[in-house]
């Protein structure tokens, strides 16, 4: 089960952080009689029978942001905060323009407001310290915040993010990208169809990216379009594409796990060469993963995180 909780973020947008686990008894999600406990608004600063859990949960006693990459949303990650839920307090973000987080046309999207962001809701909800685990665009947003505010943070899970300069020729394929898209798709059937097997960008059949952007979908009068604005997203991308970011992964002093996978974005050299100027850095593969490294091979995810979480933890 996930459970609603907002927070305020940068300049007061609004954003839907999920907690998993099973909920405090008198948690109104649990007995929501619509049937839709996932879905409950529960303000972070509540008080009342309506109040939210912000503290320690007893017998998890380290809490655990997990920030998902550029389009993501936090449900991708439910795999992986199902199981941390047993020993830990686990929260998933849904970022600024994702998700069932607000998107203001005319707000900031920054790395910023994304770091901001992340900040915001590790205070309001009582997080910290944590452990940031973050994929993609998250995992920038995770180094840069613990660089930013090391008092917050006791480790750093970095899934398939680069810290080098992919310049404008990447943010020009991207906006090509998007103008490709066939939307409004007919059917949740045709978004999978697309991005698992008719993408330009997909080399060979992949039904699990099928699955994560039909995640990413929503029904309106005419079919089936991404909960996000494609402009929104290019905003957030041009922030950071033309720039390396070797220099906040230095300021890192936490312990930090870089995680690729083997037909990923991250090449292995490169993920190498992370670990080698943060001050505490390990490396782990993930064999079969690619850029989705989490969501498409979840146990593999797991068995390479673990070790480093109970290290984490036995600090």
């Amino acid at each position: 089960m996930a459970r609603r909780i907002d927070v305020t973020g940068a300049g007061g947008v609004r954003l839907a952080a999920w907690e998993f686990g099973d909920p405090a008894k008198n948690d109104p999600a649990k007995n929501d009689p619509a049937g839709h406990g996932s879905e409950a608004m529960i303000p972070a600063q509540s008080t009342g029978e309506r109040g939210a859990r912000t503290g320690p949960v007893p017998g998890r006693t380290t809490g655990v942001l997990l920030l998902h990459g550029l389009m993501g949303r936090a449900s991708h990650w439910a795999s992986t905060a199902r199981w941390l839920s047993e020993r830990h307090r686990a929260v998933a973000l849904d970022q600024r323009g994702h998700g069932r987080s607000d998107k203001p046309p005319q707000a900031a999207f920054t790395r910023e407001a994304y770091v901001e962001d992340a900040e915001a809701a590790l205070e309001q909800l009582g997080l910290a310290p944590t452990v940031l685990v973050g994929h993609a665009m998250g995992a920038l947003t995770a180094w840069q915040l613990a660089a930013k505010r090391p008092d917050l943070i006791s480790g750093v899970i970095i899934c398939d993010m680069r810290a080098s300069a992919l310049g404008a020729a990447s943010q020009r394929e991207w906006a090509d990208w998007f103008r490709s898209w066939p939307v409004p798709f007919a059917t949740l059937a045709d978004v999978r169809k697309w991005f698992g097997e008719d993408d330009p960008w997909v080399e060979r059949p992949n039904p699990a990216r099928g699955d994560f952007y039909a995640e990413v979908m929503q029904e309106s009068p005419d079919g089936w379009r991404p909960v996000f604005e494609p402009e929104q997203m290019l905003k957030s991308r041009e922030t950071w594409v033309y720039d390396a970011h070797w220099e906040e992964l230095t300021q890192v002093r936490c312990p930090t796990l870089v995680v690729r996978g083997l037909d990923g974005e991250l090449g292995r050299a490169e993920a190498q060469e992370m670990v080698r100027v943060l001050p505490l850095g390990e490396y782990a593969e993930v064999p079969g993963a690619g850029h989705l490294v989490h969501y498409d091979q979840p146990e593999g995810w797991r068995t390479a995180i673990e070790p480093f979480l109970d290290g984490v933890l036995a600090r």
